[in-house]
């Protein structure tokens, strides 16, 4: 399998996103997609962490998509197996995606947006939030491919 940039990951999360699919997913879909891992359950497993999980102006579903992600490529294989490994880069990531964007919570990322209600569905398409959204999610999916490589050195 042929090396997936973190440009290039960016970019799929970020057209993703522009065809359809909401942030969490279009984060875990195209990092699984980077490491070969295909399931049609990838989507559909992220579905209720979009929109700041279920509309409910929790975390970003575009960080809980690339915790996912994680997941998905450093976690457990069994119940046996340490979370060492997937704590210290979910938190590494967490800190990152706080960093750049100075939250995790979607609500505050969207400068008061509530999701879950009409008036804010409004201040979501009147506010262009549609493209900060893709740009956390394209960033997010980023970071998560740059806390793998780190993990792998």
């Amino acid at each position: 399998m042929a090396e997936t940039t973190r440009a290039e990951v960016r970019r799929s999360a970020e057209d993703l996103w522009e065809s359809g699919f909401y942030c969490a997913e279009s984060v875990l879909l195209a990092v699984a997609r980077a490491e070969g891992l295909e399931s049609a359950l990838l989507p559909a497993v992220a579905s209720a962490f979009c929109s700041g999980q279920a509309r409910t102006c929790g975390p970003c579903g575009a960080l809980s998509g690339a915790l996912m992600s994680l997941g998905a490529v450093l976690g457990r294989r069994s119940e046996k197996d340490a979370l060492d490994t997937v704590y210290a880069t979910g938190g590494q990531l967490i800190e990152k995606f706080e960093d750049e964007f100075g939250s995790r919570d979607c609500r505050s990322l969207l400068d008061g947006c509530d999701l879950g209600t009409p008036e804010g569905q409004i201040m979501f398409r009147e506010r262009g939030f549609m493209e900060r959204c893709r740009n956390f999610a394209g960033r997010a999916a980023e970071m998560s491919r740059e806390v793998i490589a780190e993990h792998r050195r």
